[in-house]
């Protein structure tokens, strides 16, 4: 059985940083695209990062420059490093995993592109 675990959120205060994790079992992680996206309250699902099975990456530009992906392959996890947190972060962030083959040159960063879901984790930025 396929799935996805996030792990990592929680309450920070302005300024700090977060390791958010996505463990995969069933599968392996790096032969597929793997993403990262939020949804704050009374707001649509937001893509935000993915990586591609060669270890391309791509960011939206919401999260460019403070957000970093990357993976561990054998943890079988994908990382979403966070920094300079604002209070608009705070949203429940999800990774989801992407098995149709994908050019890496292209983004994969809409919710309908990618076929399982983790069951997200929160995180709240508030001082």
């Amino acid at each position: 059985q396929l799935q996805l675990v996030e792990s990592g959120g929680g309450l920070v205060q302005p300024g700090e940083s977060l390791r958010l994790s996505c463990t995969g079992s069933g599968f392996t992680l790096d032969e597929n695209t793997i993403g990262w996206f939020r949804q704050a309250p009374g707001k649509e699902r937001e893509g935000l990062s993915c990586i591609m099975r060669d270890g391309t990456t791509h960011y939206a530009e919401s999260a460019k420059g403070r957000f970093t992906i990357s993976r561990d392959k054998l943890k079988n996890t994908v990382y979403l490093d966070m920094s300079s947190l604002e209070p608009k972060d705070t949203a429940i962030y999800y990774c989801a995993a992407d098995l149709k083959f994908r050019w890496s040159q292209y983004p994969v960063l809409k919710d309908f592109e990618y076929d399982y879901w983790g069951q997200g984790t929160q995180v709240t930025v508030s001082s």
